[in-house]
């Protein structure tokens, strides 16, 4: 049985939910200790909690320690059961970060699997709806793997309520990423979401934002998506892609942050991503790392990035854990890192 000190590097949810998907990608017995222990509330949450019961019923896995706010737990992945499933976070907790540990863990389906979750579509510290779906989705297409994906309702913090669906197809062959050369992105696309608020706020931020970019030369086309939902909530997420490479930001509005300051950071977040001659943000990167290791075996994948974020380097330590053959070649240029994973 492996063993995963839960408490390394970043020290998050990551670790957690990353050491179970690729459990079952590996068919590998784990035990993780010190969970979440450099948090205020260390153990298991919600959201945390149902990724190992989605991944426990998937799996029909044998566990020990699965409860809220247990520092300590073993997994042993059992035969993939495809079917159709439906789990429900609770309150906001982050829907996107379950399915992205769901859809890595059965990375080796043969049939397709269709799962529903509840909880929260648009929180923080997680990537929202509009980013996974705009951001992440469309990177692992580009390695072979196809989502179809479904937003039902929005759901934000604190009392959740969202929905979506996504159905995974079986991957053929999974392909490495290669996109190295310098990228000229030239239009921004993005969604501001808004749901039981003025709708002045997302004017507010559009305007904000599309003249920032207009500075800098860029164009952008930017949505306005008007909902309803259990608890008020705004988020602006944005976007440019050319060729293979994508790239993405997004920031959450919050009570006391002005809509035009909303508008400015989310846009120089990405025109800094844009500036670093970067061909995947520093988030999406963390998030694809580890196709990037399981595609080792048939090619080298290689992209540029403007830093390498504390996830990531948590990553890079806990993939080694299970693949201590891969290679991690990070080469510092003048504005980003160049990795290969090999």
């Amino acid at each position: 049985m492996l063993e995963i000190d839960g408490a390394y590097g970043e020290g998050g949810g990551q670790v957690l939910r990353n050491s179970a998907a690729l459990s079952c990608v590996n068919n590998k017995s784990i035990k993780i200790t010190n969970i979440r222990a450099n948090r205020e509330q260390p153990g298991l949450k919600p959201q945390h909690y149902v990724v190992l019961k989605s991944l426990k019923e998937i799996f029909g896995a044998e566990t020990t320690g699965v409860e809220i706010g247990s520092t300590e737990v073993t997994f042993k992945p059992g035969k993939i059961k495809p079917d159709k499933y439906k789990f429900e976070v609770g309150t906001a907790g982050s829907i996107t970060l379950v399915f992205q540990a769901i859809i890595l863990a059965c990375l080796n389906a043969k049939e397709q699997i269709t799962v529903s979750i509840s909880g929260g579509t648009d929180v923080k510290w997680s990537p929202s709806w509009d980013y996974f779906e705009n951001v992440f989705l469309p990177l692992i297409e580009r390695m072979g793997v196809k989502i179809y994906s479904d937003l039902i309702l929005r759901g934000y913090y604190p009392r959740g309520g969202g929905e979506a669906v996504i159905t995974i197809n079986p991957t053929k062959k999974l392909k490495p990423l290669n996109i190295s050369n310098e990228i000229d992105f030239s239009e921004v696309k993005g969604t501001i979401c808004i749901s039981n608020l003025s709708e002045d706020i997302a004017r507010r931020i559009k305007h904000t934002a599309t003249k920032t970019f207009l500075k800098e030369d860029f164009l952008s086309k930017i949505d306005v998506q008007q909902s309803t939902s259990l608890s008020p909530g705004v988020g602006v997420t944005l976007w440019s892609g050319v060729n293979n490479a994508i790239i993405g930001s997004t920031v959450l509005g919050d009570k006391g942050i002005p809509s035009e300051e909303v508008g400015l950071n989310v846009a120089n977040y990405l025109l800094e991503e844009i500036k670093s001659y970067s061909t995947v943000d520093i988030h999406a990167f963390d998030q694809i790392l580890p196709y990037m290791v399981l595609a080792s075996k048939n090619g080298v994948s290689c992209c540029n990035v403007r830093k390498l974020s504390n996830h990531a380097s948590t990553n890079m330590w806990l993939l080694k854990q299970f693949y201590p053959k891969v290679d991690f070649e990070a080469l510092q240029n003048e504005d980003n890192f160049q990795i290969k994973v090999k």
